[in-house]
């Protein structure tokens, strides 16, 4: 064994020694340097340390360590890793079509949410029911991830899953044949009022372009589409193409979108749109808030840029980095960040710093002097600085730290669960489901002898103050006066249920109305009751507005 524990040292202090001398050739001697100070250090660490050392385990934390030095976005995956990152930019991979969760009461895993049409969804499943066994093979007690990689797997292959009615509590042998699962990129799709047609985009994956040109070519076959709201709050990025094939469905063939200027100059590329568009004049309103970024960015950016769309909302999260994956051996890849891009303007939507950023990740406040201005098409002033700032700009709206603690700990699924179990067979309408009181009160009881910790906002600000009072020497003096106020603010679960009652029943009603009508049922509610959609709509629907909005100075 200690024979083969040396070959990989061997080898690296070979690789050192070339690459050594080829950078002192070329003159970069710290370059070398640095690397035979890491070789020495590892080799130094495998055959000294007191107790055998997982080699690999150490060289993928020095790489995670080093990466992370550099970028938010630099990283590093091993082979697994790397396989979920590839489901996350193509929305594709082998399996059943469902997601899976722990279920609060038992120690097996269970069915959260089908989709519709899926292998699952065919073959009966339904939310709460129990994950006992795959082919034969007992799930008790066994994680997640584990259960959810038993059911991935080669599209065409077949296992057989034993089921627990999660109603009946009956047991049963579903075979299922594992497909190409795609997630669909667009949540909802369809018309908010007679004339203004909707589309949500949550990621750019593989084809959403193609998915939302079809979404609103079927629109526009009605002869009603008289304005179109794109929206892509919460939509964090994905490919680069699918940013400037999506731009391309409202700007003429050949419009310049993104650019993508890095340290090397030869990897510098312009994008421009490659396909006809499916409508140039169609009034076009873009919404977007803190967690908008990346290909998000591009495409609120240049239609921005281009006065072809008003875009609405709040500052975009502000990511303007392009990232390339670089394979590094085994199956291992980088992601490393190799360029910045500007859009048609000329602005980089890039953050200023990584270090003034808000609670969720976003562009924080840059100083005015900072921030550069630019043009758009039409003459209008923009800015960089960080993220796309939109022309009509609205106040952010926070969920609340008690609500997002029941959301975290599993409670509001657990219960929307429990209540489908009670009342599958009911005649259920996505857009008029309401809660009753009683409802209400079975689900406070629900949750009565649940663990849930959770800090209000009140609570992060006292900190910040005990924390500065301490840096300041007034600890001793406020002592007394930040005890009363803890005593105060300490969570109480009853009192939070009744003062954040409405934005708890928008969860449940959110999460049980998934269970009967999956997901685009959950987002056909949330879209007709959203009132920033109506005001968006409004905004379409008014010509006269639109052309002030977009018009040059």
């Amino acid at each position: 064994m200690r024979s083969v524990r040396y070959i990989l040292p061997l080898t690296l202090l070979a690789l050192s020694t070339v690459v050594f001398g080829q950078n002192t050739r070329r003159g970069d001697f710290e370059a070398g340097k640095n690397l035979e100070i890491f070789f020495n250090v590892y080799r130094g660490v495998n055959t000294q340390y007191v107790d055998t050392v997982d080699n690999r385990k150490l060289i993928e934390t020095a790489a995670e360590k080093m990466l992370s030095s550099l970028d938010p976005y630099t990283e590093y995956f091993n082979e697994e890793e790397m396989k979920e990152f590839r489901v996350h930019t193509t929305g594709q991979y082998g399996g059943v079509g469902s997601l899976v969760r722990k279920d609060g009461k038992t120690d097996y895993i269970r069915i959260s949410e089908p989709y519709r049409d899926s292998p699952a969804d065919r073959a009966g499943l339904r939310p709460g029911d129990l994950i006992v066994a795959i082919d034969g093979v007992s799930m008790q007690g066994v994680s997640v991830d584990t259960v959810s990689a038993r059911m991935k797997g080669v599209p065409g292959s077949s296992f057989v899953m034993t089921v627990r009615d999660g109603a009946t509590g009956k047991e049963r042998d579903v075979e299922i044949k594992r497909e190409r699962i795609k997630i669909p990129a667009v949540s909802y799709a369809g018309f908010i009022n007679d004339s203004v047609g909707y589309v949500s985009l949550d990621s750019f994956s593989d084809g959403c372009a193609a998915d939302v040109r079809r979404y609103i070519a079927d629109m526009k076959k009605s002869g009603r589409l008289k304005g179109l709201i794109l929206d892509l709050r919460g939509n964090g990025g994905g490919l680069l193409d699918e940013a400037v094939a999506l731009t391309g469905l409202f700007v003429p063939k050949g419009t310049e979108v993104v650019s993508i200027r890095g340290r090397v100059e030869s990897e510098n590329d312009v994008y421009k749109t490659t396909n006809e568009p499916i409508d140039v004049d169609l009034p076009l309103v873009v919404m977007v808030n803190s967690v908008s970024a990346s290909s998000s960015e591009i495409v609120a950016g240049a239609l921005q840029d281009l006065d072809r769309a008003v875009i609405y909302g709040t500052r975009t999260f502000g990511k303007g980095l392009v990232q390339s994956t670089m394979s590094v051996g085994y199956g291992s890849y980088m992601k490393i960040t190799t360029a910045k891009y500007y859009i048609p303007s000329g602005r980089c939507i890039q953050a200023l710093d990584y270090s003034h950023r808000n609670e969720d990740g976003s562009v924080g406040n840059i100083p005015d002097s900072l921030m550069k201005e630019f043009r758009t098409a039409a003459g209008r002033t923009v800015r960089d600085g960080g993220g796309i700032t939109p022309d009509i700009t609205i106040k952010p709206e926070y969920a609340g730290k008690f609500a997002l603690a029941l959301v975290a700990y599993g409670y509001i699924d657990d219960y929307a669960v429990e209540y489908y179990n009670k009342h599958r067979g009911i005649d259920f309408d996505p857009l008029t489901f309401k809660m009753s009181d009683d409802e209400y009160a079975d689900f406070c009881r629900f949750i009565e002898d649940k663990e849930l910790e959770y800090t209000s906002a009140t609570q992060l600000e006292l900190n910040k103050l005990k924390s500065v009072a301490e840096k300041e020497d007034y600890s001793d003096k406020l002592a007394p006066m930040i005890a009363q106020i803890e005593a105060v603010v300490k969570a109480d679960k009853q009192r939070d249920l009744a003062l954040y009652k409405r934005e708890i029943l928008e969860y449940l009603e959110s999460a049980i109305t998934a269970n009967y009508a999956y997901a685009w049922g959950r987002s056909h509610r949330a879209v007709a009751a959203d009132t920033h959609v109506a005001e968006a709509a409004a905004i379409v629907s008014d010509k006269d507005r639109i052309a002030s909005l977009l018009g040059g100075e």
